[in-house]
């Protein structure tokens, strides 16, 4: 590696897989292309190519973790595979530095008919420990797994999150270079997986560079210094966490069409008419045609995207009597109205609001159907224009919030998304020395004194 400071450099990284339709295809991919290219003919193929990783190419520096993102087979374990060397590339290249720790599959190493003890030691033996550090370890790693009796069980009498506690414990206590975790986390209780992140934070201090893989996307945003996404077996995407999720949400609902979103000058898919204004309620709101961006507070890198069969146009923002407020405080009631016009008729839509920390970290989401309001049964007709509105009291800490909306409708049990715009509302909430952390509870604290 050219750059000290690289763990691992990934450059056209590619693996393909030969398919056979039939067992005698492959005697035949065997044997007769030799002999075609004997007879001077055209060799034949007698086999499907799936290539389930092509053309990835990053970099992890130490002390960085970066988190691997997708849908189910688009490649990531294959990648995983590659890069811990169980499994050989097709074209590209891995470089690694340093003594590489894996959970790749749930038990992976372990010998189930072994007790959990002879697979520690068996497990440090494969990473290239002694038995004497081993013994200095063991302790540790008996503590953090926390299985008590069971580590001189057989490894088959094991629950699922019994077999990733240990194994996680044997991985991340021997202070690898480089730690690769393949959704192995997502198996244990809430307690562990807090000490897991826990550990992950105090080797990441230490200089390991770590490789995470998961579905959850608050786990990538808020633990990892950048993300790839993959799909298909292509890199998609790569940068920054908060990005990258946004663009992964995109992907895992099918939809890559984005609804237009005008800026100041700029065209719109709404065309400007007159009665574009409509007065209801008090509030006066665009119908026609997008006017986030003449509101106070509206966020220009907002990710938009939906099938535009209905579109959110406009919104109204207060703080108790303060319109569209540049700040507001804690124990202030928020009122929000969004004015939103169907393209086409649907039955019962759904309407969603999502707070976000600047980080991308969702503090509270919830839609019209979680709250079972009926208002939006009847609602949905074509050409109709909607104001939703929706309230509530400001308990968050000190600091920048996004509100994120959406518009959808269900087709069976499918969510058809039409306009969802992220981190679109930028709420910004002033400082407070009443209580610290990352929302109010309005806690009530009394005392009194008992005779004796």
């Amino acid at each position: 590696m050219s750059s000290d400071d690289v763990a691992i450099r990934v450059t056209k990284l590619g693996k393909r897989y030969e398919i056979y339709d039939a067992p005698r295809d492959r005697l035949k991919q065997f044997i007769l292309p030799r002999l075609q290219g004997f007879a001077k003919l055209d060799r034949k193929q007698y086999f499907r190519e799936f290539w389930a990783l092509q053309d990835v190419s990053f970099e992890v520096k130490k002390g960085e973790t970066a988190g691997i993102i997708g849908r189910n087979g688009s490649g990531k374990s294959t990648l995983l595979q590659m890069i811990c060397g169980t499994l050989s590339p097709t074209s590209g290249s891995v470089e690694t530095r340093g003594r590489i720790a894996a959970l790749l599959e749930l038990g992976s190493g372990f010998n189930p008919e072994f007790t959990g003890r002879e697979n520690v030691y068996m497990n440090a033996a494969v990473l290239g420990l002694s038995k004497q550090e081993m013994e200095v370890r063991f302790d540790d790693i008996v503590a953090f797994a926390d299985i008590g009796q069971f580590v001189d069980q057989p490894v088959k009498t094991y629950s699922s999150g019994m077999v990733v506690r240990l194994a996680f414990a044997v991985q991340s206590q021997i202070d690898p270079d480089i730690l690769v975790v393949d959704e192995a986390l997502s198996v244990g209780d809430a307690k562990f997986q807090a000490k897991c992140f826990e550990r992950l934070r105090q080797l990441k201090e230490n200089g390991t560079s770590i490789l995470l893989v998961t579905h959850s996307s608050d786990q990538i945003v808020t633990h990892c210094s950048t993300a790839i996404l993959l799909n298909s077996g292509r890199q998609i995407e790569t940068g920054e966490p908060k990005h990258v999720v946004n663009r992964y949400m995109d992907l895992l609902f099918g939809k890559e069409r984005k609804v237009n979103a005008p800026g100041p000058g700029g065209g719109s898919e709404f065309s400007d008419s007159p009665g574009a204004k409509l007065a209801a309620a008090g509030y006066l709101l665009s119908g026609v045609e997008d006017h986030f961006y003449r509101r106070s507070g509206y966020n220009p890198h907002e990710y938009r995207w939906g099938d535009g069969d209905a579109a959110i146009l406009d919104f109204y923002l207060a703080a108790d009597d303060e319109v569209y407020p540049s700040a507001v405080s804690v124990g202030q009631r928020i009122k929000l109205v969004l004015s939103i016009r169907f393209h086409r008729t649907f039955y019962r839509p759904i309407f969603g609001v999502t707070i976000k920390t600047k980080e991308g970290i969702q503090i509270y989401g919830v839609n019209s159907e979680t709250l079972e309001c009926s208002d939006f049964v009847d609602l949905g007709r074509e050409s109709s224009v909607v104001h939703a509105e929706a309230s509530f009291i400001c308990r968050l800490a000190p600091g920048d919030y996004f509100i994120s909306l959406g518009i959808a409708s269900k087709h069976g049990e499918e969510v058809v998304p039409h306009d969802r715009r992220y981190d679109s509302i930028h709420l910004q909430v002033r400082p407070n020395s009443t209580f610290f952390g990352i929302a109010d509870l309005a806690l009530e604290m009394s005392a009194k004194e008992i005779a004796t």
